[in-house]
């Protein structure tokens, strides 16, 4: 092999070598930030990872909010009408949060089982519903309620 075409191929290996490099760093850091939806019947199934950031959404069920009285601190329970699970978050709710409404929480499941949530987002309008949450009901075989008239 004649010394051009040596150097022509080293150049040639040394940018696949670069692209590669480029191409898994960047798949590695979309892998990290990534954060999937879970319905409240996977997560109680053990379907969702613990420790890792997802997004956990259905309806706040009645009744179930606590709030702490001297803390930001909130409990309350997302169901899907199958099966429910708890949501903790430590901050102000959005304003359109409401019992009986559906809701997307995202933050980290904990080894009780319980989410404990940095971000909570709530419905747009009383007809807005999150199309994960949406999606989640249908499958369960249950329909989305309608909202209350006020009045």
């Amino acid at each position: 092999m004649n010394p051009l075409r040596k150097k022509r191929l080293i150049i040639i290996l040394a940018i696949l070598v670069g692209v590669g490099a480029a191409v898994g760093l960047a798949l590695s850091a979309l892998q990290e930030n990534i954060n999937l939806f879970y319905t409240p019947t996977q997560i109680a199934n053990g379907e969702a990872p613990h420790d890792t950031r997802i997004r956990a959404g259905g309806m706040v069920e009645k009744g179930s909010l606590q709030r702490s009285p001297d803390s930001l601190d909130v409990k309350f329970v997302v169901t899907d009408f199958n099966k429910a699970v708890t949501i903790t978050y430590r901050g102000i709710l959005p304003d359109l949060f409401r019992e009986g409404q559906g809701i997307v929480a995202l933050g980290k499941l904990n080894a009780d089982g319980v989410v404990v949530a940095d971000e909570v987002l709530a419905k747009h309008d009383e007809k807005y519903m999150p199309p994960e949450v949406t999606k989640a009901l249908k499958d369960s075989g249950q329909s989305a309620p309608t909202p209350a008239k006020e009045g």
